[in-house]
């Protein structure tokens, strides 16, 4: 049975809407074309679909869609078109016109950071409304990236007094007692991604300002026992590297007025064989406080170049195999 064709018709104001929706060479338009079945050209001032019923009902979504994001003034890069195509298949491309609203704070240079997808979304409105939450993810899903912008935001608006960045500084048991240097060359190696988050929000300058003031401290996670942490947006990065006694003890320093986000990739743990991950033992026990956010990111959230997506995507698919 021949499956049931539609066509259907999307005005253009002008040349130029339509420069911006197809990309400089029409590389967005040959994105979504690889990825579809139907016939789309340009014809005129307007865009012609033609193929299955289901895949032009999404299409027509999908470009109504991008044609709002570029009306309102948003420069679409690849990864914008890829993600609204995914979810167009579901017919939900539509809640990206909320989704680039949402600026959570802005760059030192003024740029405003928003979240790119429906998780990163998630993922920020959890921390804003919860005292405790867990980003567990794949790399490239701006887990660490967006708590850090969060922690920024609420020191600027008076929310928190301080910031207090921390990892497991050393993947097999924090030995930093070799390493040259004072304390804060020695742990700086492994606390680099906490600090190009912080350059991004605040500036190198900025940046420096604020941790002689006390406002922004960023230790490794041995040196956070005996510590009660009040006022303070606490984040513990690379979490699935702690041990679960090091996991209890950093969550019983929540203070007063605090917060804390706890960031990890459970796929890429680096503990010695035998020990077990304080990420997902905390994960398995702490499940069912109504207090405590739980956000997992999947593949879709990947905001890296788009190979990153389908690196994971092979990696998970080798694993189930296995």
């Amino acid at each position: 049975m021949t499956e049931l064709k539609e066509y259907t018709t999307i005005p253009l104001r002008n040349a130029a809407e339509g420069l911006a929706l197809f990309g400089p060479q029409d590389k967005f338009l040959r994105l979504i074309e690889k990825e579809t079945v139907s016939l789309i050209h340009s014809r005129d001032a307007e865009i012609y679909i033609e193929g299955p019923a289901d895949e032009v009902r999404s299409l027509q979504q999908l470009f109504d869609t991008l044609i709002q994001l570029v009306q309102s003034g948003l420069q679409l890069n690849e990864r914008d078109v890829r993600y609204a195509l995914e979810l167009s298949r579901e017919l939900k491309a539509d809640e990206l016109l909320s989704l680039f609203k949402g600026e959570i704070t802005s760059t030192f240079r003024g740029k405003p950071v928003i979240p790119k997808t429906l998780g990163q979304r998630h993922y920020v409105t959890t921390i804003r409304k919860k005292d405790i939450v867990f980003g567990i993810g794949p790399a490239g899903t701006g887990k660490t990236y967006l708590a850090v912008m969060c922690a920024v935001a609420a020191l600027k608006e008076g929310r928190v007094k301080r910031i207090m960045l921390t990892r497991p500084a050393v993947e097999a048991g924090e030995s930093l007692g070799f390493l040259p240097g004072d304390l804060q060359e020695k742990v700086d190696p492994y606390l680099r991604p906490l600090y190009d988050a912080l350059n991004d929000a605040l500036g190198l300058e900025g940046v420096a300002k604020a941790m002689e003031r006390g406002q922004i401290e960023i230790a490794p996670l041995a040196y956070m026992r005996g510590r009660t942490l009040d006022d303070s947006f606490v984040i513990l990065d690379e979490a699935q590297n702690t041990t679960p006694e090091q996991m209890k003890m950093f969550l019983t320093r929540l203070g007063f007025g605090s917060r804390m986000v706890i960031t990890g990739d459970v796929t890429q743990i680096d503990l010695p064989k035998g020990k077990k991950s304080g990420l997902i033992e905390a994960e398995r026990i702490l499940r069912d406080i109504e207090e405590i956010g739980m956000v997992s990111f999947t593949d879709q959230d990947v905001v890296r170049h788009a190979l990153v997506q389908k690196i994971i995507l092979a990696y998970n698919a080798n694993g189930e195999q296995q």
